[in-house]
């Protein structure tokens, strides 16, 4: 059976990346997993208008190596929009312009090596085989005649499951009035959100902040203007913070910063990424000066708006009325003010869950548990390296945010990341590794040059990076 040097699971932008990485490189066999039908980046937030948090240079591939057919610039090229993007005079791309630049590189790769990216597999098991050196995935796939088992070979595991959406506890068992929704299926379910009479939206963040702007298009305007339905929004956070975007705290998304970072023990990570969450979970400063100002602007004629925006308000529990609105029910929200520490009940008949995605340890690593690093939450303890086993050959891409910190969602890191994992399958450096780029220095101590120390003699030894 044919061996690879490097499988990955999933294929989200963070394996989509490595993988128009690793295509150009004669030394390195990989095969891509994914249970999808083909790619898709965030489908049910599409919302027309909305733009990445990031710019352009933060696509697949720029960061790693500006010269790759795979950029997204030269996507631009190819489909006739680059001088269009010159002259918007903008580094943000749209939402759905990211997504079809992923498609078209994940097309592109189809074309230039058939079979690295096989889609419709769900990987149900990886185990070791008979002498412990190679990993055997198990996928299946569904097809006319039933469902058939493929099983792949590879020295090398890059983890890139991605995100579940999170739904809290006191909502999840809510139905009966209307469509109570994450995020991840707004657009899918707007229609039947805004037939509901009445929308509240639970959560902030930038998928808050853009569902929330959607919708408030839709509220009337004018004097004696019907709207068609209500809109609050709700959120714990005391403010409705923007993402902090000043340079000196962007180069929190630095090689050294992480070096730090992962220095730190396991407890004081979890604390500061609880408060470091307006570093990447706030809106974009625009988006928040859009919302005023549509509020602002629909109000202008004096007409009211049937919108209320709660900050410092927590849903402490959740219950079906039955019996109200005309016996079609209602949802009753208990908020309680974090401040004042007053309770009141919010009524509604849908809900918009805006509440965030989830890192999981998958089902089908349980075979090779043994070899693999969880900590006491059950988590993934992932090295330096991006490393999760003893033997530095199984990988995360994007799953180590509890361990890495800020650096590990980030779409503009993702080559970076990368490029580490490229060098420890090939023993070489392929795409150039930048060790230092930041002007501060973290911790009192400057750290060693050679932060990331990639000794590819002992890398599958006792401790190859710090």
């Amino acid at each position: 059976m044919r061996t690879y040097d490097l499988a990955g699971i999933g294929i989200g932008p963070m394996n989509l990346g490595l993988a128009a990485l690793a295509q150009p490189l004669g030394d390195v066999d990989a095969v891509f997993l994914d249970q999808r039908a083909g790619f898709s980046w965030h489908p049910g937030m599409l919302i027309e208008g909305t733009t990445l948090q990031v710019p352009f240079l933060a696509d697949l591939v720029t960061m790693a190596d500006p010269t790759s057919p795979y950029s997204f610039l030269a996507w631009l090229k190819e489909t006739g929009r680059l001088y269009p993007f010159y002259i918007r005079e903008s580094f943000y791309p749209l939402r759905a312009e990211y997504d079809a630049y992923c498609r078209w590189a994940a097309a592109r790769l189809a074309e230039a090596a058939p079979g690295m990216l096989r889609w419709g597999r769900r990987v149900t098991a990886v185990e070791h085989d008979a002498e412990g050196d190679v990993f055997v995935v198990t996928a299946q796939l569904a097809g006319h005649d039933g469902v058939t088992e493929e099983k792949y070979c590879a020295k090398h595991l890059v983890l890139g499951t991605g995100t579940s959406p999170r739904l809290p506890a006191v909502l999840r068992d809510l139905a009966g009035a209307g469509p109570v929704v994450h995020t991840g299926n707004y657009l899918p379910s707007r229609d039947a959100l805004t037939a509901a009479g009445s929308v509240t939206v639970v959560g902030s963040g930038q998928s808050a902040g853009e569902v929330y702007r959607d919708l408030l298009e839709g509220l009337a305007t004018g004097p004696g203007g019907a709207s068609p339905y209500r809109l609050d929004w709700v959120t714990r956070s005391s403010r409705f913070f923007p993402m902090e975007y000043t340079k000196l705290t962007l180069e929190m998304t630095s090689p050294e910063y992480t070096d730090h970072y992962v220095s730190l023990p396991q407890d004081l990570r979890d604390r500061l990424g609880r408060e470091q969450r307006n570093l990447y979970k706030g809106m974009s400063g625009d988006l928040v000066d859009d919302i005023y100002d549509t509020l602002y602007r629909k109000s202008a004629l004096g007409t009211p708006l049937p919108t209320t925006l709660l900050p410092d308000c927590e849903v402490t529990a959740a219950r079906l009325d039955p019996d109200a609105a005309g016996g079609t029910g209602e949802y009753v929200l208990t908020l309680r003010h974090g401040q004042t520490g007053k309770e009141t009940e919010h009524r509604t008949r849908a809900v918009v869950a805006a509440t965030g995605y989830a890192h999981s340890t998958p089902e089908f690593l349980v075979p090779v548990l043994d070899r693999i690093d969880l900590d006491a939450r059950g988590r993934l303890v992932v090295r330096r390296d991006y490393t999760v086993d003893a033997a530095r050959r199984v990988f995360v891409a994007g799953g180590e945010e509890h361990t890495h910190g800020v650096t590990a969602p980030d779409l503009g890191f993702a080559p970076w990341r990368a490029s580490v994992i490229l060098a420890a399958v090939t023993g070489r450096e392929p795409y150039p590794i930048e060790r230092r780029i930041a002007f501060q220095t973290f911790g009192l101590c400057s750290p060693e040059p050679d932060s990331l120390r990639l000794d590819w003699d002992v890398l599958s030894g006792e401790e190859a990076t710090r």
